[in-house]
């Protein structure tokens, strides 16, 4: 039988290979794999989704040997237990549905009975989340002007985007920060499509100073049927400046900037080649002045597009920076840190989706400007916001 070639990504990160992973697992007896159905689900799955996958089989199988369990195939008793004691070690209940699903994906892709869909495993997995509720933590979003109530007239307050966007720097790594940061809030991208973003994907708009952004695949769109987002001026500058100072004219836009610092050098005088014992075997190139150097900086910029996993520290750098530069007045440092910790890549989205709620615009306005599929997400994104514009809040805030 030969074996699927591994997927990679186009990115060039870690490739998977679903049925190697599986000859590795703690199996009861030898396991027939179905080389054209795996090879099938990897052809029609996320690199995403299939590190996903294979990460979580690892996990589980790791558990299963420490605790004396089989792998493949697993008993409904060994699953339950499993998510019990990942919830024990603070899993969410969302979570614990993810891994929940992975044993049965790989059930079903070897043809073995799905253990996860016995009452025991369900009936465990409902009251984990009757003890700890269903409720996802939600990242702290990045909105335009920070928590406002009218967006359009009120002036930026607290924790803001056009504050960070005024306090980025104007070196390579500040322009690179300041249209990746721009960019990310017109759009609302995540953060795996933030950074596939290439040259060819921008395209002009009926707005000579604005464009559109062509998005070739999302989450939501494994598909590719393709979307299209709107880029504003402010964003149109942004990247047209960082493109100019990075030299891109082509590939992907947004890029890694290592930098180098080089400090100041005083200058070295020789000393007299008469001054030295041993003069015959020495090397005279040793003998000559230094001159004064003076502090510089170099910049080296990547071929390959950024990491998804870089969007959130990328954020939470230019906040602490704004911060640093007095960008941010009403903050305290206590409240920096208190913020720091509730962002990630996704802060942008949902400040755009809170901001879209906040001017007005409905539940279909929103579900199509983020390219959401359903609206269970927007809905929960703009809870805290509905509750407060709500008709109590709006109640409460005239009688005072």
């Amino acid at each position: 039988m030969s074996l699927p070639a591994p997927i990679s990504s186009r990115r060039g990160r870690q490739a998977v290979d679903l049925a190697w992973e599986v000859t590795k697992l703690n199996c009861r007896s030898p396991i027939t794999i179905n080389a054209e159905l795996i090879a099938a689900y990897q052809a029609a799955s996320s690199p995403h989704s299939l590190r996903a996958l294979a990460s979580d089989i690892e996990a589980f199988d790791h558990w299963c040997r420490r605790n004396g369990r089989v792998t493949l195939p697993a008993t409904p008793e060994t699953v339950a237990d499993y998510l019990d004691a990942r919830a024990g070690q603070g899993a969410k209940p969302a979570s614990l549905g993810r891994y929940k699903a992975s044993i049965a994906k790989i059930h079903q892709l070897l043809d073995i009975k799905d253990p996860t869909q016995a009452d025991l495993v369900k009936l465990r997995l409902r009251a984990i989340r009757r003890e700890k509720g269903t409720a996802q933590a939600q990242a702290r979003p990045l909105r335009f002007k920070g928590p406002v109530r009218d967006v359009e007239r009120d002036s930026p307050r607290g924790l803001n985007v056009r504050a960070l966007l005024e306090a980025c720097a104007g070196d390579l790594p500040g322009l690179r920060d300041r249209a990746l940061l721009s960019v990310a809030y017109d759009t609302g991208l995540r953060a795996s499509e933030l950074v596939a973003i290439s040259i060819n994907d921008i395209l002009e708009a009926l707005d000579p100073e604005a464009r559109l952004l062509a998005i070739a695949r999302s989450k939501g769109d494994q598909e590719g049927e393709g979307a299209t987002a709107y880029l504003s001026p402010r964003s149109v500058r942004a990247v047209a400046a960082w493109r100019e100072a990075a030299g891109i004219d082509a590939g992907p836009l947004f890029r890694r900037v290592q930098v180098r610092r080089y400090k100041a050098r005083a200058a070295v005088k020789g000393r007299s080649i008469d001054s030295i014992s041993g003069r015959e075997t020495w090397d005279l190139r040793k003998t000559l002045s230094k001159p004064a150097v003076k502090a510089r900086v170099e910049y080296d910029i990547g071929a390959a597009a950024l990491h998804p996993g870089s969007i959130g520290p990328i954020w939470r750098a230019i906040i602490q920076r704004a911060f640093d530069r007095g960008a941010l007045p009403d903050l305290t440092a206590d409240d920096l840190a208190r913020l720091l910790k509730g962002i990630s890549a996704h802060s942008t989205r949902i400040g755009l989706n809170q901001d879209l709620f906040a001017s007005g615009e409905d539940l279909a306005g929103i579900m199509d400007a983020l390219r959401w599929k359903s609206p269970r997400m927007p809905l929960a994104y703009n809870r805290n916001l509905a509750a407060e514009q709500g008709a109590a809040g709006r109640l409460m805030a005239k009688i005072g």
